[in-house]
Order: C-alpha cells, then sequence, then structure tokens
C-alpha cells in the first residue's frame, strides 16, 4: 500500500494531515525518514510517526526446505505429514509454500510469510526456471528434446505448455527447465511419450537451488543475499 494511502486510512489524519507530516519528514518506515508519498508499505514494514509506532510490522521470513518424498505441500493435511510438520518454528500458520510439489516428488520447498515475494517466484509472467531431475521407465528417446521444445497440448485446459528444454543424461535419466507449474505437468509431459516418471526432484527455483547439505526433511533460512535473489 502506497504510504499516503496507509496514514489516510487511520482516522486521525485527514490528506492535508498526511501531506504536511510528510513534507515535514516526520514519518519513518522501518527506521529511516520517508517523504514520498508513494513509498510502498508493507505488513513487515514498521512505521512510526515521531516517537509513536503507527504499525509495529513483523518480520519476513524465508525457509528452503529439502522435501521428502510421501510428504504432502500444504499447511494441513487429516492423513499425511505436511512440509510445515517438518519446521521447528513458532507461528507456523503464518507460512505458506510458494511453488507446491506433488506428494511423491522431492526437492527444493521454499516456504514464507511473505506473498509479494512468492507470487514473485511463481507467477506466470516471471518465467523463472524451475530444474528437475527426471527417472523414467522406460528409455528416454532424442525424439523427446524436440517435443518438449515444442510444447504439449493439454486438452483439460486447452492449452499448450511453454517451451521446456530437456537434456537427456542417461537412458533413463534426465534434467528438464520448465517455466509453468501446470498440474502434474512433468509426468504429464513424459506421459505423451507413454513413459512413466518413476522419480522427481526439484533442484532449483529461479536463481535459488536447493543447498545439497540438506538432507530430505531439512530446512534452513535463507541468507538475505538469496532473498534479494527473487
Amino acid at each position: 500500500m502506497r504510504l499516503d494511502r496507509f496514514l489516510s486510512n487511520l482516522p486521525r489524519f485527514s490528506r492535508k494531515d498526511v501531506r504536511l507530516v510528510l513534507i515535514a519528514g516526520r514519518v519513518q518506515v522501518d527506521g529511516l525518514p520517508v517523504k514520498d508519498p508513494l513509498h510502498e508499505v508493507r505488513e513487515f514494514s514498521q512505521v512510526r510517526i515521531d516517537d509513536e509506532v503507527l504499525q509495529l510490522g513483523k518480520p519476513a521470513r524465508y525457509f528452503m526446505l529439502h522435501k521428502p518424498q510421501g510428504c504432502v505441500s500444504a499447511t494441513v493435511d487429516p492423513q499425511h505429514p505436511t512440509v510445515l510438520d517438518l519446521l521447528d518454528e513458532p507461528d507456523k500458520d503464518d507460512l505458506h509454500i510458494a511453488g507446491r510439489l506433488d506428494f511423491n516428488t522431492s526437492g527444493l520447498t521454499l516456504i514464507t510469510n511473505d506473498g509479494q515475494w512468492s507470487r514473485r517466484l511463481t507467477q506466470p509472467t516471471t518465467k523463472l526456471a524451475k530444474v528437475y531431475y527426471v527417472e523414467t521407465e522406460d528409455e528416454i528417446g532424442a525424439h523427446y528434446i524436440e517435443k518438449f521444445t515444442e510444447g504439449f497440448y493439454f486438452a483439460f485446459e486447452n492449452l499448450t505448455t511453454q517451451p521446456a528444454e530437456l537434456t537427456i543424461l542417461g537412458s533413463h535419466r534426465a534434467r528438464l527447465s520448465i517455466v509453468e507449474g501446470r498440474y502434474h505437468q512433468v509426468k504429464r509431459m513424459f506421459g505423451h511419450f507413454d513413459n512413466k516418471v518413476t522419480r522427481l526432484h526439484r533442484e532449483s527455483m529461479g536463481p535459488l537451488m536447493l543447498d545439497s547439505a540438506l538432507e530430505p526433511g531439512q530446512y534452513r533460512a535463507l541468507s538475505a543475499d538469496e532473498i534479494a535473489l527473487v
């Protein structure tokens, strides 16, 4: 929300009052004086006027988890363990998953309470690559590569997938980079060739790569540098 709108929403400030306090440099956001009425105020921002706190703010939290197989990418599930069950953190109900993985898919899962950050990471318009390691039941032919680049028509959604990059690593192994996250997309792509995916593991999302030191089920907080990459 714009700073001037944030202040105007408070009963004590008229539009004239807002202009005057901003011009006078009396408003601070996250400890710094701000005069720009268009300055963005987020739920994590602390806003003060003089020595009075108008919004306390709360810390933004960002975690990287190595999701194991057999775990649900959900906040609550009555039958199966969830990724949030693996976190030993306070106020877990405030967190959400940025880019879900299927029940039997392992790998990089990002968890945060920052909705803006997670939208930048997952919305289709950003076209951030998601890279997967894939193992299949049958041999992966060289002719797969052209089809992945061309795209697959999904009748249920009535769309053709964006071009994807397939790198063959062995007779039954490949690395796949896609910029979408359609329902069971990778399995459906290989299903076009009647080739069942037997293992699927997400290695990276955009610039963020799974920490090789994390064992399945382990997690860590993201560094400030990692957060700023998105």
